[in-house]
Parts: structure tokens; sequence; C-alpha cells
């Protein structure tokens, strides 16, 4: 009895399991998907593990035939692929670095209501994700500012992307203002603001969003293509697009009869392309704890 009641046994009814045929269909799909994205992937693993052999008797599908590490050997031995796997390893890490700094001091003044011409620099900032100057003026403008075949090329002109800057301006905003109050009446300066309360608040913000300039970077081959002639430069992804189109070339003028130019071999062009792709993958679960939201419940109790 509770307070004059008397409390019956209450017979628990379990819901129907419909939502359990639900949840199957979903991971089903879900697996799909995965297993789509997976299997080019694992096609190329198999490929750069496989033998000449097998691999031109079409034998290599998800799992190598004919186990076989010379293609590794051979591109690990190539000084030139070495060295542009270390150029861009450089020029990722600073590019990151630079774009995050420009970043963070454009986002946190946005924040601010009394900053003066606040809504007209975000309508400029929106309206670069939807125009552009194109190609050639671009082009023209890096050649005037004289950063043709150096590495500032591959650095400045993407140095802010418009969506980054954004998403940290709305992560910025999010932070309670009474934590800011706070440190404005113990003295903290602006600067002292974001770099003891802010910027730790907004780690996981930070990381995801280097680690998408770091990707970007890391892919990205086209503006080396059009303002890097030398081929000391070269990023990986250039080195390894050149791989593949030299093949491609020399498999047509082999075609027209020219025989004895050799194509590089399948397994080459995979391993590289794994060569390529390894390091930036290795960086993922590094940085997956800090994609985790809700670091701020509990930062401000009323």
């Amino acid at each position: 009895m509770v307070g004059g009641t008397n409390v019956k046994n209450v017979t628990v009814i379990n819901k129907p399991n419909r939502f359990r045929v639900t949840d199957a269909l979903i991971m089903l799909v879900i697996g799909l998907i995965l297993l789509v994205c997976l299997m080019p992937f694992l096609h190329i693993i198999a490929m750069s593990l496989s033998s000449k052999h097998a691999i031109l008797s079409d034998l290599v599908t998800l799992f190598p035939r004919e186990l076989d590490f010379n293609a590794y050997v051979i591109v690990f031995k190539d000084a030139r692929m070495l060295w542009s796997m270390g150029l861009t390893i450089v020029l990722t890490v600073t590019f990151t670095v630079v774009s995050m700094i420009m970043s963070i001091c454009a986002a946190y003044p946005l924040t601010k209501e009394r900053l003066k011409g606040r809504k007209v620099f975000m309508l400029l900032i929106v309206f670069t994700m939807f125009f552009s100057g194109g190609l050639i003026p671009e082009y023209l403008l890096v050649k005037q500012l004289g950063m043709l075949d150096s590495l500032t090329s591959l650095i400045v002109p993407g140095m802010i992307s418009a969506f980054n800057l954004i998403i940290l301006r709305t992560f910025f905003a999010s932070v309670p203002a009474s934590l800011e109050e706070s440190a404005y009446l113990d003295g903290s300066s602006h600067i002292g603001t974001l770099i003891r309360i802010i910027l730790p608040l907004s780690m996981p913000a930070i990381a995801t969003l280097s680690l998408f300039y770091a990707v970007s970077r890391w892919n990205g081959f086209m503006d080396a293509l059009f303002y890097i002639t030398k081929p000391e430069l070269y990023p990986i992804q250039l080195k390894l697009y050149q791989v593949v189109m030299n093949s491609m070339v020399t498999d047509l003028t082999a075609q027209e009869g020219a025989s004895q130019i050799e194509s590089v071999p399948e397994s080459i062009k995979a391993a590289s392309i794994m060569f390529a792709t390894a390091p930036i993958l290795i960086v993922y679960p590094w940085l997956q704890r800090y994609f985790v939201s809700g670091v701020m419940i509990g930062a401000v109790k009323g």
C-alpha cells in the first residue's frame, strides 16, 4: 500500500518484434552500402599483391592470387615517389595549420554582434560558395603574384574554405556567453579568451575541420597540375596521376603498333595507389575520439 492506495501487480507487455525486422533491414542496407564502398578498395589491394600472371589472366577479384610483393618493392625503391610522399606530408601539415589559423581568426570575430559590417562579411563569404572568378582568372592571379612553380601556389589560393569557416563560426557561437563574460571579468583579453576557453571547448570541431583540410590538400592534384611544372615539386597525387595517365598513353601507343613501348604493370599502379592512400587513412583513427558531440554539456550550470 502506497499513500493509502493499493498497488496491484502490473504485467509488462512486450512490444511486438516489428522493430527488430526494421533494424535488420537497416543493417542490411548499411552493410550493402559498406560492401559497395569497400569492394573497389579491396580490389586495388588484391591487384597490388597479385602476380603479373594472375592479373593478366583476369583471376584477381577481391583477394590476392599468387601473392607477390614485388610491386611494393619497386614503388619503395623509386626515389621520386618517396620524395613526392615526403613533400606531400610537409605540404599537407603546413596547409592544415595555416588554414586552421586563418579560419579561427576569421570565424571568432564573426560571432561578435558588436563587429560592424558582420552581416556584409558573411554575405561575401557565402557568395564565394556559389560564384567564383573561374579557372583562368585564378591562374592569371597566381601567375601575377609570382607563385607559379612554388608551394605557395598550393597553399594560398585554397587557404580558407567558406564551408569550413561557417561551420567553425557556428560552433564558436554555441559557446555560452557566460563563459566569456567570466573570463573578461577576470581580466582576460580577447585573444586569451580564445586560446584558453573557446579553442579547448571547440576541439571536436577543430579536429574535424583539420581533417577536412588535410584530406582536401592530400587528395588535390588539379592545382598542382596547373601551377607546378618542376618534377621536384610534384605532390604525391600528381605523381600518381602521371603514373596512371602514362600507362594509358603507352597502352594506346602499343595498340597502334608501337609494341616496343611497355606500359606500367597493373600491380605497380595498384601499389602506387595504396602508397598514396594509406597515410591519410592512418590519420582517421587518431582523430576519431574527437568526433563526439556534447562537450559543452555541464560547462555552465544554472
